[in-house]
């Protein structure tokens, strides 16, 4: 057996990880061979409604949002989204 890492992006409505997922992406370290996330990699929805249900689910969390408020002026500017959450876990694969 060989473990391998697999990771999470999700990103929150807000800061917290009761917040609802908007967005997400799944990168996968088992080129396929380990668990997909729930729905599949390829599912359109999110995998969980928020980062709550990743942590239940045995994610590991790795990094929250950096709370950093936009510069003045700037409070409608659109660029990245804000309140990302980075999950982990690893799985071994034959």
């Amino acid at each position: 057996m060989t473990r391998r890492q697999q990771v999470l992006y999700l990103w929150m409505d807000g800061a917290s990880l009761d917040d609802a997922v908007i967005a997400w992406a799944f990168h996968d370290g088992t080129a396929g061979a380990g668990p997909p996330p729930p729905g599949g990699p390829a599912h359109v929805e999110p995998p969980y409604v928020t980062g709550v249900g990743a942590l239940e689910d045995g994610w590991m969390l790795m990094q929250s949002a950096q709370l950093i408020p936009p510069a003045p002026g700037h409070e409608h500017t659109n660029s990245y989204l804000e309140y990302e959450f980075v999950f982990e876990r690893r799985v071994d694969v034959s």
